[in-house]
């Protein structure tokens, strides 16, 4: 045998029994206890505007281009559901609107994480006056999501 050849073979001798050693035994590998659960986020809980823009706990915010809720009391914040109660006004009742709005309920849900913070995505109004033939449907409002 030349020798670069001898060398060659060698090397894949030695290649070939360092891979089959390394690969262990077929066995699947053996996982005990409960499954981690997800974290909820621990940063700041938001709700985006119209625009995108981050609010916490507002008094008053536009839900959609035709209306809006303000004087927003919260009874709960940052879990996976937010409720408040307040007023609900909207182009939609011009020109009979009342100048204080109609009393309303508002929750919001549908949490999104960002990196560390999180988002409401979804707005569900409320009212014994809303719009009339979904003119403004705001039994499921879809809320933008500011730029990341």
């Amino acid at each position: 045998m030349h020798k670069p050849t001898a060398v060659t073979t060698v090397c894949l001798l030695v290649v070939t029994a360092v891979g089959v050693a390394g690969c262990g035994s077929p066995e699947q590998p053996h996982v005990e206890g409960p499954a981690p659960s997800p974290t909820q986020s621990s940063g700041p809980v938001y709700v985006p505007d119209t625009l995108g823009h981050p609010l916490t706990r507002p008094t008053g915010f536009a839900l959609t281009e035709f209306s809006s809720v303000d004087r927003l009391s919260w009874r709960s914040w940052g879990a996976a559901k937010a409720v408040a109660t307040g007023r609900l006004r909207g182009m939609w009742c011009i020109p009979h609107c009342p100048a204080q709005g109609y009393p309303a309920t508002v929750e919001l849900s549908r949490l999104q994480n960002r990196e560390n913070v999180s988002y409401y995505t979804r707005a569900t109004v409320r009212s014994s006056h809303l719009p009339p033939d979904g003119a403004d449907d705001l039994s499921s409002v879809r809320l933008p999501l500011p730029e990341p």
